[in-house]
């Protein structure tokens, strides 16, 4: 069987698109599988927000101050990546449903992304269950991540040890790491979420469909043999 290619996926768990990313890619890697093409993939943490304050900040005020969308703008917007992201995680699951409104808010995800590389450390699957349960809290549950509470049941519903993940929280554990890793995936030229970064030399950019992922990948994996 070929090596499975490696993937670094560079996302924050407040970025919509990263979700429909995410399923886009999977579901690409499922219809992949019966031509041998399989794949690792590693969540390297990107955030959105670093400087945000702890309560966070109205999505609507939020996505008006940075992008200059009006209110109509941005809830159109929100239906779009709504409807995409529904259609692009697998109908055989549980699917993602969405449920940001006008009066969500946004986060800093610094702690988040701790939690993520402690995650990592225990194995793929578990980061990647830990990287959908805390999706899930975000944008279905709108639940505050900065509320390390909050986090500790994400870990939980993932399977992971929840007494293991508040101790990870309180001590500051894996804040070097976290930085680091942002810190080399911005010198590598990352400036936009989701990143998809075949192999350490391919990068594939943004929210895209299967279909595009499905194609590229079979690129990559055929230049590789």
């Amino acid at each position: 069987m070929p090596k499975p290619l490696q993937i670094d996926f560079v996302s924050d768990v407040v970025c919509p698109w990263c979700v429909v990313g995410l399923g886009g890619l999977e579901t690409a890697l499922g219809a992949l599988a019966a031509e041998g093409i399989t794949a690792e993939i590693h969540f390297q943490p990107f955030e959105l927000n670093p400087d945000m304050a702890p309560e966070g900040e109205n999505i609507t005020e939020h996505i008006g101050r940075k992008y200059g969308a009006t209110p109509e703008q941005s809830a159109k917007n929100r239906a779009m990546i709504r409807d995409r992201a529904a259609e692009a995680w697998p109908k055989d699951g549980k699917g993602f449903e969405m449920r940001m409104g006008p009066d969500s808010r946004i986060w800093n995800t610094f702690d988040a992304h701790r939690l993520l590389h402690w995650a990592g450390t225990i194995g793929l699957a578990e980061q990647r269950a830990l990287k959908e349960a805390l999706f899930r809290a975000h944008f279905t549950d709108n639940r505050p991540l900065p509320d390390r509470g909050v986090l500790a049941e994400a870990a939980e519903a993932a399977g992971l040890d929840r007494t293991e993940a508040e101790a990870v929280l309180a001590d500051g554990r894996y804040a070097a790491e976290v930085r680091a890793a942002e810190t080399l995936w911005r010198a590598r030229g990352i400036t936009g979420v989701p990143a998809v970064v075949v192999e350490g030399k391919w990068l594939i950019s943004g929210g895209q469909p299967a279909a595009v992922f499905e194609e590229a990948l079979r690129k990559i994996a055929g230049e590789g043999t």
